[in-house]
């Protein structure tokens, strides 16, 4: 850790983080300036609307798109763009503490390219459990089920940190059992969808992800772990 209390802290971020963070929240505050009316005018107040109907994941369209066996490109990629959109600020923020905070710790043991692919393909994997398992008309959006892959990174991480100590790994998975309970709680208190499928598909999918992208496998993620 840094002594220099001047160091800037986004030195130390890995630059896919930087740079998904960059894109995550530029979006939205692209949407901010425009309800604001900062920018574009009158019709920059339904900017965020038309990106939702644009590029949210559609369960209907989802079912209609297997239903005919036809798989148009323009269609297809909301499986990954519905990651960018958001209802609003709150909802953007969750999204940017949990990609800069999981996401530096997975970077600094995966590398760039692997934290990319584990935010995409998770993100990718939870909309799909979404329409595929799920009867919900409601579309999906935000990056939660993204995040919650960087979650399942860091899982492998401190399962395979724990299994080396000679530890139970079953408590590795005590971060993703409390975010579970919480959006449980919330979702009966105050409502909700069932979204929690994505995010949970998006967790696996991340988990899994790790056996592949993690350099040299759990024992290169060991090494580098003993050197921190």
């Amino acid at each position: 850790m840094s002594s220099d209390p001047d160091a800037n802290p986004f030195n130390s971020l890995p630059a896919a983080v930087l740079i998904l963070a960059a894109i995550v929240g530029g979006i939205e505050l692209v949407f901010q300036a425009g309800e604001r009316g900062l920018a574009g005018g009158d019709a920059a107040v339904g900017w965020r609307l038309e990106a939702l109907n644009a590029w949210a994941f559609s369960p209907a369209i989802w079912d209609r798109m297997a239903e005919i066996g036809v798989w148009p490109p323009r269609q297809v990629v909301r499986i990954v763009t519905y990651a960018f959109v958001h209802l609003g600020f709150a909802h953007v923020l969750f999204v940017l503490v949990f990609l800069l905070a999981l996401g530096k710790m997975v970077g600094e043991i995966f590398g760039d390219l692997a934290v990319v692919a584990i935010f995409a393909v998770s993100g990718a994997v939870g909309a799909v459990a979404y329409g595929t398992f799920l009867d919900d008309p409601m579309a999906l959006v935000g990056g939660y089920p993204a995040v919650y892959g960087l979650i399942g990174a860091y899982t492998f991480i401190l399962w395979v940190g724990l299994g080396a100590m000679g530890q139970q790994r079953a408590r590795a998975f005590t971060l993703i059992a409390f975010l579970l309970a919480i959006q449980l709680i919330f979702t009966l208190l105050f409502g909700g969808g069932n979204t929690w499928v994505a995010d949970v598909a998006g967790f696996a999918a991340g988990f899994l992800l790790s056996f592949v992208l993690s350099p040299g496998g759990w024992r290169r993620v060991l090494e580098r772990l003993r050197q921190r």
